[in-house]
């Protein structure tokens, strides 16, 4: 049976941020994990986003990039996806994970330590 690791010690966070287009948020996520501050990076090529911009509703298609990530990584990850992002105020949201099994969070773990 597979053994999951509870809440209160669990180092994974899922960063969550929109992109203009599927082109720049797989180049950003590639760019975030080859660096080490995502383990992964899931990328969802089309959301539609309604937002108020400049006093107005505005809904534009944009791409939903999920990073995975450890807590240690977060300021670094911020950092560095203000300095790559086209937007001007980019989408950054941490939000916690209530449960995830050992075997990915090794992996995840892992994957976070440059080789």
């Amino acid at each position: 049976m597979p053994h999951t690791t509870p809440a209160a010690r669990l180092p994974i966070r899922i960063v969550l941020t929109t992109c203009a287009t599927p082109d720049e948020a797989a180049q950003l996520g590639h760019t975030l994990v080859e660096e080490h501050l995502a383990a992964c990076a899931t990328l969802l090529p089309a959301v539609e986003s309604i937002f108020h911009w400049e006093d107005q509703v505005q809904s534009s298609t944009e791409s939903l990039l999920l990073l995975k990530t450890g807590p240690d990584q977060l300021a670094a990850l911020e950092a560095r996806l203000h300095q790559l992002h086209s937007y001007q105020t980019p989408e950054f949201l941490v939000l916690g994970v209530e449960a995830a099994s050992l075997t990915y969070l090794q992996w995840l773990q892992s994957s976070l330590r440059p080789h």
